[in-house]
């Protein structure tokens, strides 16, 4: 079976900000995948998220919109209060439907659509979190034959979030954030 990365889907809630930027901030330039984020935010409509993470990636950063193209080399964030799903190979959606796991996106929706789409081609990371949203949509992502990467829960500003997923996900691999951005570095 051919599992070449065709795309990244990641999750954070608490402690999330501060993972994320130190695993962009180490990525390539070069890097093919599309990467598409989803952390955990209070609902408000100007969030500055995607400006701040810009400021620590080289590659370019967009806040989701509904119908929006899925062009490689780009980093995706869900906005404020909508669940991001994988439409196809090309193209995100935004959905308001009820939360999920007490959130708005999801992570487990993102995972989920994305196991749907590109099956082995897929890779999710989960990070720091407070709650188990994202195990659900990691061990679909695994089931469909793709790949999982979970934080370190040591290292974890919050703990819960990975060891969900490390409990729903026992063949996901553990690794701390540098070893993560080493992977994406050397796989995507």
């Amino acid at each position: 079976m051919n599992r070449e990365i065709h795309s990244v889907v990641m999750g954070a809630s608490a402690g999330g900000i501060e993972a994320v930027s130190a695993i962009l901030s180490d990525l390539r330039l070069e890097l093919r995948a599309p990467i598409v984020i989803v952390v955990h935010m209070p609902s408000a409509k100007d969030s500055q998220l995607a400006t701040l993470l810009q400021s620590k990636c080289r590659r370019p950063m967009i806040e989701v919109e509904d119908k929006q193209s899925l062009d490689p080399g780009h980093v995706y964030l869900a906005p404020p209060d909508y669940h991001v799903l994988v439409e196809d190979e090309v193209s995100l959606a935004l959905s308001s439907d009820e939360q999920v796991n007490y959130s708005r996106p999801s992570i487990d929706v993102l995972f989920e659509t994305a196991a749907d789409v590109f099956a082995e081609h897929a890779l999710g990371i989960i990070l720091t979190g407070a709650n188990k949203d994202g195990a659900k949509g990691l061990s679909e992502i695994i089931r469909a034959g793709g790949h999982g990467l979970v934080q370190e829960p040591s290292e974890a500003h919050c703990r819960a979030m990975p060891e969900a997923a490390i409990a729903a996900c026992p063949t996901a691999k553990v690794m701390n954030l540098m070893e993560i951005s080493q992977y994406l570095n050397d796989r995507i």
